[in-house]
């Protein structure tokens, strides 16, 4: 009989979130808790927010929407998805999001392998206290922002 082991993850009280291009990222399991293998957050998406487009050279990522609709840009093709649809980014394709509707809308990020996105996160975004409330929108640290990408194997693409 073959035994299975499991590492168990200390639930956080109080997980860390950060404000990123109008996106509320809630850290939810960390590479630290994954042998590396993933990231997982939790992302609370501003109407008429999102991310512009962009590629990750050395992570894939996946999305499962929970609430909301999101419009997502894949590799030239644009798709609004609702509650329930899943899209898998392997390395290198160029991809983006936005939330067209005009409630906030929900969605789980999955990167592998852990920890570049979740850093990128983390230098790019600034924290909040809350993680359901939308600190009020300034103009984005734009070379702040392509600064951190480069470190962890962003590129940011020109508008589609």
């Amino acid at each position: 009989m073959t035994s299975l082991s499991a590492t168990p993850v200390q639930s956080r009280a109080a997980p860390a979130t950060v404000h990123l291009l109008g996106t509320l990222v809630t850290f939810r399991a960390l590479a630290a808790d994954t042998e590396g293998a993933f990231s997982l957050v939790e992302a609370l998406t501003a109407p008429g927010q999102g991310t512009p487009p962009h590629l990750q050279r050395d992570d894939a990522e996946a999305f499962y929407v929970l609430e909301g609709e999101f419009e997502f840009m894949l590799a030239g093709t644009t798709a609004r998805s609702g509650p329930g649809a899943f899209h898998y980014v392997p390395r290198g394709v160029p991809h983006g999001f936005r939330n067209p509707g005009d409630v906030p809308a929900r969605m789980l990020i999955i990167n592998l392998p852990g920890g570049l996105h979740e850093n990128f996160f983390r230098e790019a975004g600034d924290p909040v206290a809350d993680g359901s409330v939308f600190p009020p929108m300034t103009a984005p640290d734009i070379p702040r922002l392509v600064a951190a990408a480069g470190r962890y194997g962003i590129e940011m693409l020109p508008p589609a």
